[in-house]
């Protein structure tokens, strides 16, 4: 394999820990799709918050179905570009991939692109940032939290990074577990390296620095990654950095349109928008992008309903940002590649759609400022800090009390002490990040004593 990143050199069928190896039914990138399905990582998202808090009897998405949703976009994305780029290739190995294979890597990386996500939603990582952040001077064990890591170690707890935390879920070796996590192929793994530098790296000036990919904890495993896709270090910093790996502009872009087009519907679901409101934003986004709306317009005369309605011109919506955003890949393909591409595939259609635009400021004014979602926010700093802080007490102190020797053995083995004080909390992190709204409120509401949950007879 070329050590040069190149349309042919960024596929990786190995996997951590193994070389390909071959299965007559399912493609290595398949497999990777499969694992992730089954996976309980991805099982838990079904009851994390992904806007709107997860109400009783109105639907709206977790973040389950929005990854499944990301996924089946990402899968469209990953077709379309496939057969641009088949014909480019000089090997038929390589072409067989883009015809056959890319929107599996795809679609099994938008699968992947919330699993590191804590509860709460997205205020969740802020949550848990800033538990170490405030309590930095506390002491555990006769000694500041701040003086049991290093700089570098520090600067992921008060940086904490969903992002990051996904790559450590997938490729982490857990006590009593496999060696390298899921083991997925290093294609799939590129993929879903969205930032890929680390946490002193960060610099908002660069799109792929704006946050960190990893943990200090899995330097060896993400080298190993990047180096298996020849992907092109950046020079720009001494630091750990490197530019994206071409994939990740495609599950970047199926995210970035299923939350812009499907916050909205679950805003009309819940009340919070009107019909009119979404369906002329809808509808003016395909008029900037499409040209006309004559035959869309024809069939939502024939719909009554007005759920059925936003649901038509929501699928019609993403149909045409998944087609911007192919043709945004195919115009800006060598800039993608060469790793010189600085914006993401959805910023010409938000240059060419007023509409679009407007999305975007509604979005923020009307749903992610909505009393209900910084409800979940508020609810989530408290309920989060108030269980790292009983677990870290715990797990740091060397001398521990009999009380804290209880509290360990409520951890999962998987999560309990580690070989260094980092890796204990960052575990603990990762316990913390894993639950789900459900389990972390009642985690919650029996620690503090609010309600004590029982087992067996009376």
């Amino acid at each position: 394999m070329s050590d040069k990143l190149n349309w042919e050199s960024c596929i990786s069928e190995s996997r951590p820990g193994k070389s390909a190896s071959g299965e007559l039914h399912r493609t290595h990138f398949q497999r990777d799709y499969d694992r992730l399905i089954f996976s309980s990582a991805f099982r838990r998202l079904q009851n994390k918050t992904q806007v709107f808090p997860l109400p009783g009897n109105t639907f709206v998405h977790n973040r389950l179905t929005h990854s499944l949703e990301v996924a089946s976009v990402g899968r469209s994305l990953g077709a379309i570009t496939g057969e641009i780029l088949a014909g480019q290739v000089g090997s038929e190995r390589a072409s067989a991939f883009y015809k056959y294979d890319l929107s599996s890597v795809v679609a099994a990386a938008c699968l992947a692109h919330d699993v590191g996500n804590p509860p709460f939603g997205h205020s969740g990582e802020k949550a848990i940032s800033n538990y170490f952040l405030q309590n930095s001077d506390h002491a555990i064990g006769g000694r500041k939290l701040r003086a049991w890591f290093s700089e570098t170690e520090w600067s992921d707890l008060i940086n904490f990074e969903g992002n990051a935390n996904a790559f450590h879920l997938l490729t982490y070796g857990y006590k009593g577990k496999a060696a390298y996590g899921m083991q997925l192929t290093y294609t799939t793994l590129a993929s879903i390296l969205k930032y890929p530098c680390e946490s002193a790296a960060v610099d908002k000036k660069h799109t792929h620095r704006k946050k960190y990919g990893f943990f200090a904890a899995d330097r060896q495993r993400f080298e190993e990654v990047v180096t298996n896709t020849c992907m092109e270090r950046d020079n720009s910093t001494e630091l750990l950095a490197y530019k994206r790996h071409p994939f990740v502009y495609l599950v970047e872009a199926a995210d970035d349109i299923c939350y812009r087009i499907i916050d909205m519907e679950d805003a009309h679901r819940i009340g919070i928008m009107t019909t009119a409101e979404v369906m002329d934003a809808f509808l003016g986004v395909i008029g900037d992008l499409e040209g006309e709306t004559t035959k869309v317009k024809k069939t939502l005369k024939g719909l009554d309903d007005a759920n059925e309605k936003i649901a038509y011109l929501r699928a019609k919506t993403i149909s045409t940002l998944v087609n911007a955003c192919s043709r945004s890949f195919e115009s800006n393909q060598n800039d993608i590649l060469k790793g010189t591409f600085s914006g993401t595939l959805i910023d010409e259609a938000t240059d060419q759609s007023h509409n679009l635009r407007e999305v975007n400021r509604i979005s923020v004014e009307k749903i992610y400022d909505h009393h209900s979602v910084i409800q979940v926010e508020v609810a989530g700093y408290k309920v989060l800090s108030e269980i790292l802080d009983i677990y870290l007490k715990a797990a740091l102190n060397p001398a521990k009390s009999a009380l804290e020797r209880k509290t360990m053995q409520l951890l999962p083995g998987q999560f309990g002490n580690q070989a260094s004080p980092y890796e204990t909390a960052l575990n603990i992190v990762d316990y913390v990040a894993g639950m789900t709204d459900g389990y972390a409120m009642e985690m919650y509401r029996n620690f503090m004593g609010i309600e004590i949950k029982r087992h067996g007879g009376a």
